[in-house]
């Protein structure tokens, strides 16, 4: 149906205004082709990228493949210290993805954790909550400037999509698809490590500053996004129900060379990083019809790829 025929079926429900409206929009000129991120991407140098570090990274083998995990020491320094205990006392070898809560978070564990816990080694049993933690931490921020409801400012580090309060001078992980979380009860110190969770959907921001965000998925999501949905409340399995078991969880450092991942992730202080956000924020045509010149922090994620072969 073309523009002015549309216009004059809807003329007996549309005020005046509402018509104008969308006569200006149908005859509206197309948005001007631009770069899109993808492309913006495959322009990229060398320089624009970094390598994880193997100190900071997880690997967590599932019988499907591997999920390799970027962790934020700045962020959660005390409750990373304990999550690195536990692997390298390799308490998750034999434990099985627990939850799986579609468009919500998939979490690991113990399976027996209430009735017969498996020993924590020299790990601690709590851990205070680093729901924030000082300005001072992050010293790779560089923000986004878009409006967003949960923080005063947003933007990125080294990656990690962050949140940050200059009154209260803090900063903290926002919970955007694939970031990973410690898991807790009531009490702020309540988690400790041994139980992790990954996003699976759209960004539970609400979480944000109220539970200790560890990293995020960088590789191997769909092994988690895919797991089937928990038949009891909130996702967790039953006692009848199939678990995903955990092969092994290591830190890259502790894995050979030649076994290992090498990933790369584009840094947030590249003058390329800014292109690859406004690309976003403001999308070219043709397909695009509108530009909303705005992205949310979580759908402006920070790629990732392969070390390119030398």
């Amino acid at each position: 149906m073309s523009p002015t025929r549309f216009l004059r079926t809807c003329t007996y429900s549309l005020p005046l205004a509402a018509l104008a409206a969308l006569a200006a929009t149908a005859g509206a000129a197309d948005l001007p082709v631009k770069p899109t991120a993808g492309e913006l991407v495959k322009q990229s140098q060398p320089a624009d990228w970094r390598p994880l570090d193997p100190n900071n990274t997880l690997y967590m083998e599932l019988p499907g493949g591997r999920v390799v995990i970027e962790l934020a020491p700045d962020f959660a320094p005390e409750n990373i210290a304990n999550l690195k205990t536990l692997v390298r006392e390799k308490y998750f070898d034999g434990l099985a993805v627990l939850r799986s809560q579609d468009n919500y978070v998939a979490q690991w564990g113990d399976p027996d954790a209430e009735k017969n816990p498996k020993p924590l080694g020299t790990a601690k049993a709590k851990v205070a909550g680093e729901f924030t933690v000082p300005m001072a931490n992050d010293k790779h921020f560089v923000r986004q400037m878009d409006f967003d409801g949960y923080a005063p400012q947003i933007g990125h580090s080294n990656g990690f999509p962050v949140g940050r309060d200059p009154k209260t001078k803090t900063t903290w992980l926002a919970h955007c698809y694939a970031t990973v979380g410690v898991g807790r009860d009531m009490a702020t110190d309540s988690g400790n490590g041994a139980e992790l969770y990954a996003v699976n959907g759209h960004a539970p921001r609400h979480l944000d500053r109220n539970i200790t965000a560890v990293g995020r998925v960088v590789s191997g999501m769909a092994l988690l996004t895919t797991q089937p949905r928990g038949g009891q409340e909130m996702g967790f399995y039953g006692a009848n129900e199939a678990r995903t078991p955990i092969k092994s969880v290591r830190l890259a450092a502790d894995v050979p060379e030649a076994e290992r991942s090498h990933l790369e992730v584009m840094r947030s202080e590249a003058p390329i990083y800014k292109e690859v956000v406004e690309a976003q924020r403001n999308r070219g045509g043709p397909w695009n019809k509108f530009s909303p010149n705005y992205v949310e922090l979580c759908n402006a994620p920070m790629p990732v790829r392969e070390r390119p072969a030398l």
